[in-house]
């Protein structure tokens, strides 16, 4: 039930740019993937480093902007089930935390709930649907 820390998200300007300065510093990732609007790089001990352009975050999330002083960079929780995200979502915003996006289904195949943490950083919840 308890959700677990799955990946980092970095929110991109330049998906090319932004790849390759990660390329220079050992991650594996397919040169295939400079043009695409969503990559994903495993990390040692399973977590993933996960990038997305601007114009994929606003397809989704319409009034999405950087965070002033918060950067890009988002965390992101894998839950156990679709309805343990509205749980969690719901807990965490009963306790004060900010509610930037509430539970939908997403295009992508995921249960999806973003919630910002105290400094405005943007926090993740998801489960695989069906």
């Amino acid at each position: 039930m308890t959700p677990r820390f799955d990946a980092i998200g970095l929110v991109v300007t330049d998906m090319a740019a932004s790849l390759a300065f990660y390329r220079r510093l050992g991650l594996d990732i397919p040169a295939d993937s400079d043009t695409l609007p969503h990559v994903e790089a495993a990390l040692p001990g399973g977590l993933r480093l996960l990038w997305d352009t601007d114009e994929t975050v606003r397809s989704f999330d319409p009034d999405w902007a950087p965070v002033p002083g918060a950067g890009r960079t988002g965390l992101a929780f894998l839950c156990d089930s679709p309805a343990d995200v509205d749980k969690v979502y719901a807990e965490l915003v009963a306790a004060g935390a900010e509610g930037h996006k509430e539970p939908w289904d997403a295009f992508w195949g995921q249960r999806y709930a973003v919630v910002r943490d105290p400094d405005g950083n943007g926090v993740d919840l998801f489960a695989p649907l069906g």
